[in-house]
């Protein structure tokens, strides 16, 4: 009879979610895959000649802890908020950029920018390859942050911005950066590190985003000015 046989084809594994399509070996082969993000380094602190900037990773890690650090602040702006699931939002929000490459966000206008609808092609196109073998929670955790309409998406992407700001306060107070070992050329209308913060104030849709950047700017500023 169709299943006395535990060898029998025809039987499913309770464990198999149908992702081995592409052989055993497949879950391993896109986590090797993910695990270039530890090693990609933030474009925008590489223009600006930032000694050892971080990774791309490490910035994700830096979300995930403001996302756990900071988030019941954001519970007045973001009803029914759940910070477990942001969290997991937060691990995989860049996950993509194994693949394609940091792209830095611009505000200077005489930098080239990308266009957005090819970068968010190249992202999809590259979760394919490093969502598919993993379980479904990867890839719907991924889209639920590119959705940006859910609270935790919201909150994700507020601490994304922080962290630019966060790392940018850290840069400046620890004199990690050398403008003439980046690309001087890249930033003609921004002095310093303030273009980081000129890309994330109107990104911001939050009360309690904005004002804690307001106060990372002042400390920004403070650090910058010798105050």
């Amino acid at each position: 009879m169709a299943g006395d046989d535990p060898d029998d084809a025809s039987e499913p594994d309770p464990d198999d979610d149908g992702r081995d399509a592409r052989g055993p070996d497949a879950a391993i082969d896109a986590l090797l895959d993910a695990y270039a993000l530890k090693d990609e380094r933030r474009t925008g602190w590489e223009l600006r000649g930032v000694d050892a900037p971080e990774s791309v990773a490490a910035h994700a890690w830096g979300v995930a802890y403001l996302v756990l650090a900071l988030g019941d602040r954001f519970r007045d702006d973001l009803p029914g908020l759940d910070i477990d699931r942001a969290l997991r939002l937060a691990v995989v929000h860049d996950v993509a950029e194994a693949e394609t490459g940091d792209v830095a966000t611009r505000a200077d206008s005489t930098a080239e920018t990308p266009d957005p609808a090819a970068k968010e092609a190249a992202e999809r196109e590259a979760m394919a390859g490093l969502a598919d073998p993993l379980p479904d929670r990867v890839r719907d955790a991924w889209e639920a942050y590119e959705a940006r309409d859910s609270p935790e998406a919201v909150l994700v992407k507020e601490c994304d911005l922080l962290d630019v700001c966060l790392q940018a306060v850290v840069y400046e107070r620890d004199d990690r950066y050398d403008p003439a070992a980046g690309e001087p050329d890249a930033f003609r209308e921004y002095d310093d590190l303030d273009e980081f913060f000129a890309t994330t104030e109107p990104r911001l849709r939050t009360a309690t985003g904005r004002a804690l950047f307001e106060r990372l700017r002042d400390r920004y500023r403070g650090a910058r000015d010798g105050a």
